[in-house]
């Protein structure tokens, strides 16, 4: 490689280096060593493993801890089950202008913020708003009726915030195939369930690992949707996260905490990797 290629070379590199070390490396090397101080008096610490012995020793974060995996993972299967036939008709079925404004209709909720979508859902959800009018209206119930501060609710939203994430892989990936493959099926004699079983289901696996990966990361780090449709009984941990690093002034726990949710992320990828047969290079792919 010449000097000039070189130079070239380090110029492109050079934004992606910077924003790799600034942002995440460097941030991440400081909070390690940040979880690993006790704070024993004033300005006075300790290095040890106290704060990851103080989570296991505390059984409301442990449970906390664990909720918040299986609920993000039942998230995550919930979103596939709603995303996989919405992006198999726009990929497969609808065509031309149809297709586009479908595709659309996936993306418009995502020019508002977070913060606006989940509004929208507590206006939709609480005593006064439309479900309950229409549930008093053909008189199913006689009174108001609040489907807010709850576990349905808080999945209403993790899976309304997420759904793109995951049509948008999979709709890349049903695109790509053939669909004399689907017909040739059909041809030598299967079924609607048995074409989906064996033929598009398979195709589609790296567009479903990579939006599973995506949702679950999503879910599983969600601050803003758990505590504003959850309410006080629906903990989740990146709460208690913010809780030690805002309320209690204690970032040294609060790092541990990051350190372990990152952790269990990473573990569960791992392993949804390995049980799909795929690879993270495949899947990005």
């Amino acid at each position: 490689m010449g000097a000039r290629a070189k130079l070239g070379f380090i110029l492109l590199a050079s934004p992606l280096l910077l924003w790799l070390s600034l942002l995440i490396i460097i941030p991440h090397i400081d909070m390690f060593i940040l979880s690993l101080q006790e704070k024993v008096g004033v300005r006075q610490y300790e290095t040890g493993p106290a704060n990851y012995l103080t989570f296991f020793t505390e059984p409301l974060y442990i449970r906390t801890f664990l909720r918040t995996a299986f609920m993000s993972i039942f998230a995550t299967i919930l979103t596939l089950f709603i995303a996989f036939p919405v992006s198999y008709y726009i990929a497969k079925i609808a065509r031309g202008r149809l297709q586009s404004v479908l595709f659309l209709m996936c993306l418009v909720p995502f020019w508002v913020s977070e913060l606006v979508r989940t509004f929208g859902w507590m206006i939709l959800l609480r005593e006064t708003g439309i479900f309950s009018q229409f549930l008093q209206w053909s008189g199913i119930v006689d009174g108001p009726v609040e489907f807010l501060y709850n576990d349905a609710a808080m999945m209403v939203g993790l899976v309304y915030t997420s759904m793109l994430f995951m049509v948008v892989p999979l709709v890349t990936t049903l695109e790509s195939l053939d669909d004399s493959m689907i017909e040739a099926g059909y041809d030598l004699g299967g079924n609607g369930l048995t074409v989906l079983r064996e033929i598009i289901i398979p195709h589609a696996v790296p567009g479903i690992v990579s939006g599973s990966i995506v949702v679950f990361m999503l879910s599983l780090g969600n601050y803003l949707t758990p505590i504003m449709l959850g309410g006080k009984d629906s903990l989740w941990f990146t709460e208690m996260i913010y809780d030690q690093f805002i309320v209690r002034f204690n970032w040294e726990l609060g790092a541990a905490f990051g350190f372990l949710l990152l952790g269990l992320s990473s573990l569960i990828v791992w392993g949804a990797l390995k049980l799909s047969g795929q690879t993270l290079e495949k899947t990005m792919g």
